[in-house]
């Protein structure tokens, strides 16, 4: 029983600490989890560990499949429309609402800056995490724990369609000065302009993505 209770203790946060790797980057769209790998890396049983896997399943992050282990899921297309129709309405409406002297604008003006020198360095998967960075920036101008809670989903499964381009740079490198340029509106007061700026942005992204995912014969 004392083993249970601290099973169920700690799987939420193991959850949070690889949807964190998720969003890094770090694990790809198919990769095969190694139980004996992450027990060790992140010092916790496996039980704890499965249960972790599980809830990362139910939220569609990961795949069990019989007889084989556990993989991190590939996004459908359809997963991939849902998502960037998400991050239109939760996105662009903080920012249309925002207060341009909200903390979270000095870690958006932060990710800006490190983008650019990881571009500067064609250090490619760099420059989407500092991407990743820039966007929950952004929901938190909300002030909504929940939203942010959710949001970390959301960033989990859009990092892993960018882990469907081929070439990252093609994806990464144009949203640098995109982002710099809505930052400079929202910290002039311009939220209407900074948020209309946003859904061009991301109805361009989508369009990049799901021609990858076209590309690679993913649609189901």
């Amino acid at each position: 029983m004392v083993e249970q209770n601290i099973t169920s203790a700690l799987a939420p946060r193991l959850a949070e600490e690889i949807r964190d790797k998720l969003i890094a980057g770090e694990l790809k769209p198919g990769q095969r989890l190694s139980e004996t790998a992450l027990s060790a890396g992140l010092d916790v049983s496996r039980n704890s560990l499965r249960e972790a896997f599980r809830l990362l399943t139910k939220e569609g992050l990961l795949r069990h499949e019989p007889n084989r282990g556990v993989f991190v899921a590939t996004p459908s297309m359809a997963s991939i429309i849902d998502i960037y129709r998400v991050r239109r309405v939760i996105e662009c409406q903080a920012l249309a609402k925002a207060y341009p002297n909200h903390p979270a604008v000095a870690r958006m003006r932060a990710a800006v800056m490190r983008a650019k020198l990881a571009r500067e360095a064609k250090d490619w998967s760099m420059v989407g995490s500092e991407n990743m960075v820039f966007h929950a920036a952004i929901v938190d101008l909300a002030d909504s724990h929940r939203l942010n809670t959710f949001y970390a989903q959301i960033a989990a499964e859009l990092r892993l369609s960018f882990g469907l381009l081929s070439d990252p740079e093609l994806l990464h490198a144009p949203y640098v000065d995109l982002n710099a340029a809505i930052l400079e509106k929202l910290e002039a007061g311009m939220t209407a302009e900074a948020s209309a700026a946003l859904e061009a942005y991301l109805m361009q992204s989508e369009r990049t993505v799901l021609a990858a995912f076209s590309r690679i014969g993913g649609a189901k």
